[in-house]
């Protein structure tokens, strides 16, 4: 890693953002259909649209704004805008229920937001229950006016755009050590928390992760396709973030899981570079459409947010040609932990840490483990985030008082220094590389009144790697397919159980603590 290039000495995602739209302000930054984007387009339109925070609205720096928009054009301009005004970013999934939304917005406190529009009737339902004054909508047909009980001001964000062209920015006094952006993870002991990621840690993660991918990156030269949601850590730190201050050029799509369309955007290009999960290889290996596409320029393709599968890896080379490089990251790590060198293939490893990241294997006793022993995968360095916003219970319970991140995930270390995931401790679901937090679903589940007692656990899924599993006790008046119903209603759709299984009693504790691990166990006696 050189410590010396510009964007070590950059104080701040906006400096990033703002070297590298002038560096290569000719070039193509997005692609998004049949519309586009060059560097210049970015730097003017998210000027504008920082310039309208700064001079039209009372928002400050500091202040948190919520971003909540798919992958489309204008998801680049309103974060770079939101980082460049000083604000600091909360990226919310445009799937989240109003319940979702309202836990999100209260406990970051957020005081505006850009929201595609299609969303606006959910905003409409809560925004009374937050501090939100300011709201920008986005993208296509009638921009709707949100009624509240209090005055807010409304713009679309073409309009703003149009109105603001060549007003001057002011610049803002950004440290390192501030807060950027908060990115909403969950736990087992409650409500998703909102993690404190901090220019340094953002900055330093993706100086580390173009490090490790030096030997097959031609900065100013690639083209990556970016599937996966912008909201989510991990397109956010590759795509939106580390190849875009190479000078890049990312192809957005907005509904990866529309096949057919998706390999209509891309058949005109040669990309040299795909970010993906599992689910969505296996996927595209099946579309007899992406079989057909030509993949002489296909270099690089990485897999994260939850574990590639045999099955899936062997099918993307004999299609492709190209082999997956898999890393594991995390939302409080800025995020990417370990990655696999480029083109050497350690199937089942996550690769070495990156340059600068301190990684252990410790004990239930918080103590290191040689090398080989499986244990808890701890984690140091300027990737680890500040903390969890307004939580510092759980922050000492994640943060040890020596620096280190308690991730939560079993592992080892292999001879080769590559990191091995044995397991998690941690009871989360991973749906389609998305976290699911069993707490969150048994909350709503039990929030049903014909629900008595709810345990939520992760089984193996051929299409989603894992799904969703209920185990529930109930009153003899409870309506399964009407629960199913309800839970739709308060949960996105990747966390409604895929299966509900009513049971007569539910394997606990003697103090009364439902054990999630015993129902692992039993779960083929008791499947349905």
């Amino acid at each position: 890693m050189n410590q010396e290039s510009n964007q070590v000495r950059a104080l701040s995602l906006a400096n990033l953002i703002e070297t590298a739209c002038e560096h290569y302000r000719d070039s193509t930054a997005f692609i998004c259909g049949a519309e586009t984007l060059t560097y210049r387009d970015v730097e003017e339109k998210s000027r504008a649209l920082a310039c309208w925070f700064q001079h039209n609205t009372p928002l400050k720096p500091g202040d948190r704004i919520a971003i909540q928009l798919p992958n489309i054009l204008e998801f680049p301009i309103a974060a770079f805008a939101a980082l460049r005004a000083g604000l600091i970013l909360v990226n919310t999934n445009p799937l989240y229920t109003q319940r979702e939304m309202l836990h999100q917005f209260r406990d970051s406190g957020v005081k505006a937001i850009v929201i595609f529009s299609p969303l606006s009737k959910k905003l409409a339902e809560i925004i009374n229950d937050t501090d939100i004054g300011v709201v920008v909508q986005s993208h296509g047909g009638d921009i709707p006016n949100i009624p509240t009980q209090r005055t807010t001001i409304q713009k679309d964000m073409a309009s703003i755009i149009s109105l603001t062209k060549g007003m001057t920015l002011k610049p803002t006094e950004v440290r390192p050590e501030d807060i950027c952006m908060l990115q909403y993870t969950g736990g087992t002991t409650g409500l998703a928390k909102g993690a404190c990621l901090t220019n340094r840690s953002v900055i330093f993660n993706t100086l580390q992760t173009a490090d490790r991918l030096a030997d097959n990156a031609d900065p100013g030269n690639e083209l990556y396709v970016c599937p996966l949601p912008l909201y989510h850590i991990y397109a956010f730190a590759v795509n939106l973030i580390l190849f875009f201050s190479q000078g890049n050029t990312n192809i957005l799509i907005p509904n990866p899981r529309d096949l057919d369309a998706f390999v209509e955007q891309i058949k005109p290009h040669r990309f040299t570079g795909f970010a993906g999960i599992n689910t969505l290889f296996v996927g595209l290996c099946n579309h007899e459409g992406f079989k057909q596409l030509d993949f002489s320029e296909l270099k690089l393709t990485l897999s994260g947010g939850t574990a590639l599968v045999e099955s899936a890896r062997l099918a993307w080379k004999e299609v492709t040609g190209c082999s997956i490089t898999e890393g594991y990251g995390m939302s409080e790590t800025s995020p990417v932990i370990s990655l696999n060198h480029p083109g050497e293939e350690h199937y089942g490893t996550v690769g070495p840490p990156l340059k600068g990241t301190q990684l252990e294997i410790w004990d239930i006793n918080n103590r290191k483990l040689p090398d080989g022993h499986v244990g808890e995968i701890v984690v140091k360095g300027d990737l680890v985030m500040k903390g969890y916003w307004n939580n510092p219970e759980e922050t000492k319970q994640a943060i040890t008082s020596d620096g280190y991140f308690k991730t939560g995930d079993m592992g080892r270390i292999l001879e080769d220094g590559c990191i091995e995931i044995v397991d998690r401790l941690k009871d989360m679901v991973i749906v389609s590389g998305f976290n699911v937090y069993p707490s969150e679903v048994e909350h709503v589940l039990c929030s049903h009144g014909d629900v008595l007692e709810a345990a939520v656990i992760g089984v193996p899924d051929d299409n989603t790697g894992e799904s969703v599993r209920a185990y529930i006790t109930a009153t003899p008046e409870l309506d399964v397919d009407e629960l199913k119903a309800y839970c739709r209603e308060n949960l996105t759709p990747y966390k409604v159980p895929k299966e509900i299984v009513t049971v007569t009693e539910l394997p606990k504790t003697a103090v009364g603590k439902i054990l999630r691990k015993d129902l692992r166990e039993i779960a083929e006696k008791i499947a349905p």
